[in-house]
């Protein structure tokens, strides 16, 4: 991959090469970052808009000054680098949406994995629940401000509206003192069992049994 050139003809139309890497509005990440280099008469307006592009941008942008000064200090094999940019590429694609502290004043981003990650630990302390996946969404109307959705795995022993609500504490206890983040809403969804659990009639039943 090279570094990015104004002389170069931009493609914004071509299709997507196989195996290209998709950003979550359905924009090619190639053509976002050609896009990123194109005359104010050529721009796209989307990449302007769009938050995932925006961010994207910015990650690659770093990369391409990083992978620059690189190659001024010790031209590498050109094989070797292109498989190492393209590694950092798409690991830069896998963080997800970059998010944004709810302190404005600190020049602070955090990848959504990194976030989800801290986020389904401390759903994990919460006795008798298993969390399996979570979201963050920034907010539309403030990118600061954002909606986690986490889907756990959960105990019958108790109610399930307790437990979820204990999630969701534990959830909103970490994003706030742990990340940093202003989190309104915390979605909980429990989708499956942990454990045995008592049936009517007194017979024990385990996770998948009917």
């Amino acid at each position: 991959m090279c570094a990015k050139s104004a002389d170069a003809p931009l493609h914004g139309d071509a299709e997507p090469l196989a195996g290209a890497e998709v950003l979550p509005c359905g924009r090619p990440l190639g053509r976002a970052w050609a896009q990123a280099g194109a005359t104010a008469a050529a721009a796209d307006p989307h990449n302007s808009h769009c938050l995932y592009c925006r961010d994207a941008i910015e990650g690659l942008s770093a990369l391409d000054r990083a992978t620059t000064s690189l190659r001024a200090v010790e031209p590498p094999d050109g094989r070797v680098l292109a498989d190492r940019v393209m590694n950092a590429v798409r690991a830069e694609v896998r963080l997800g949406t970059m998010l944004l502290p709810a302190d404005p004043g600190h020049d602070l981003r955090i990848a959504e994995s990194t976030a989800a990650k801290v986020l389904r630990r401390a759903a994990d302390t919460v006795p008798g629940a298993r969390a399996a996946s979570c979201r963050l969404t920034p907010s539309k109307g403030n990118r600061a401000v954002h909606v986690v959705a986490i889907t756990v795995a959960a105990k019958l022993d108790k109610p399930l509206r307790e437990r979820a609500e204990a999630v969701r504490q534990a959830v909103l206890h970490a994003a706030e003192h742990v990340l940093g983040l202003a989190v309104t809403t915390v979605d909980v969804e429990v989708n499956a069992a942990l454990g045995p659990f008592r049936l009517p009639g007194g017979e024990t039943s385990g996770p998948g049994e009917r």
